[in-house]
């Protein structure tokens, strides 16, 4: 288990969010709910859903290191 305040636990939340927010772009309804805004604090969820499509292969690359170091090396 990964603890929420160590590095490892800042990058897991990290690429969870982004893959979170790259998913529910793709949902129409939540798209148009909760990435249409550009700009402050909401706009973190349309920031993240946009990294999380533009550089899907390096997110889902860094996804499975991050797996394969939680598993097998920690």
């Amino acid at each position: 288990m990964t603890n929420a305040y160590s590095f490892d636990g800042i990058l897991v939340f990290g690429l969870l969010f982004i893959c979170t927010c790259a998913y529910l772009k793709k949902v129409p309804r939540l798209n148009s709910w909760l990435l249409s805004e550009k700009k402050g604090v909401w706009g973190v969820f349309y920031k993240a859903a946009v990294i999380g499509t533009r550089l899907h292969v390096g997110v889902a690359l860094s996804c499975l290191c991050m797996a394969f170091y939680l598993v097998f090396l920690k």
